[in-house]
């Protein structure tokens, strides 16, 4: 197994660039390399990305969620990886982003990837392009605040039963 960790210093508040992070389908606007993502579930969700040549489906799994601090996942097909995107208020309109990706290697072609670095210059593109995109907003394109703990969607303050979170679809 590999590690790759990157940070970028954004320059908005960081519950905007939260947020933002939690837009999944609108990564494809920011990264090259993702061609769709479709929100499952709540704590589910499904990408279709192409390096090179080939194109790879996979789910992926949010097993924690905390706004303003973190999100971590679990990708449940190939290419298995875990990843958590940490977020750290700097000042007032600026934040820290820190992506950490745990990559399981397997076949000559991921050993080939992280030997060559090509892994750790896609975690670094994704960070750069999160930060342009989300400067260049201004603000977040949606917002969901509820939080995850092993794989479970939290019941908030009032409410007997966890809330199940709708996303903007653009």
């Amino acid at each position: 197994m590999s590690t790759i960790e990157e940070s970028v210093d954004v320059g908005v508040p960081v519950h905007v660039a939260y947020n933002q992070w939690t837009q999944f389908k609108t990564f494809p606007r920011f990264m090259d390399n993702v061609e769709r993502v479709d929100q499952i579930q709540a704590v589910m969700t499904h990408w279709v990305t192409r390096f090179g040549p080939r194109t790879y489906e996979y789910d992926a799994e949010i097993v924690e969620q905390v706004p303003d601090r973190l999100v971590r996942w679990n990708v449940l097909d190939e290419p298995r990886h875990t990843g958590t995107a940490t977020f750290e208020e700097l000042d007032a309109g600026r934040c820290r982003v820190t992506l950490r990706v745990d990559l399981r290697s397997r076949g000559l072609v991921g050993q080939a990837a992280t030997a060559l670095g090509l892994a750790r210059r896609a975690v670094r593109t994704a960070l750069t392009s999160f930060k342009e995109f989300t400067e260049g907003q201004g603000r977040e394109t949606g917002a969901w605040r509820g939080e995850i703990s092993n794989g479970h969607v939290q019941p908030t303050e009032g409410r007997s039963r966890p809330h199940v979170p709708t996303w903007p679809t653009g």
